[in-house]
């Protein structure tokens, strides 16, 4: 039960830390598309691919003291940052994840802004459809982001940069 717990943690401790939660939801939705084995199941939502089961393990996590959830208030919103504790990293240490090249995705995917994962989490989402489709998606689901064809091309570009990490 633990294993999938484990490859949340890993991803976490590689980052260093991850400020907030939709960044985490992108994150590791991005990893699941580009193949790094992460179980969590998701659904398109306000702000792209949302998966409960993650929202829920993070939550198991910090429960267990393995994962340690900064809540910080930004304007007028709360902003979470999340790093794994000492205990985390003990049961890492006695628990080894196999995943080759997770440490540079995820580096490089924290370096992102979450407006961004978004758009690249969405795209993603709708990778059975044509460029073109995806374009209109975008622009319809999320017209309040105002994303343009430029981002949506950058999008693309990232995704390629990501799957030839993994190669």
């Amino acid at each position: 039960m633990l294993k999938d717990h484990a490859k949340l943690m890993q991803a976490i401790m590689v980052s260093g830390e991850i400020t907030g939660r939709k960044k985490l939801q992108k994150m590791i939705y991005i990893a699941k598309k580009v193949s790094f084995p992460f179980q969590e199941r998701f659904q398109f939502h306000f702000y792209g691919p949302y998966s409960e089961e993650l929202t829920t393990r993070v939550e198991e996590l910090c429960n267990m003291g393995f994962l340690n959830e900064v809540k910080e208030k930004k304007g007028g919103y709360f902003q979470y940052r999340y790093t794994l504790t000492e205990a985390g990293e003990e049961f890492l240490s006695m628990n080894e994840v196999e995943m080759p090249c997770l440490q540079d995705c995820f580096v490089d995917m924290n370096e992102q802004n979450a407006r961004f994962l978004e758009l690249v989490s969405t795209v993603l989402y709708f990778d059975n459809l044509s460029k073109e489709e995806v374009t209109d998606k975008v622009f319809t689901l999320k017209s309040s982001q105002r994303y343009t064809v430029a981002e949506i091309e950058e999008a693309y570009q990232y995704i390629d940069t990501l799957k030839t990490k993994i190669q």
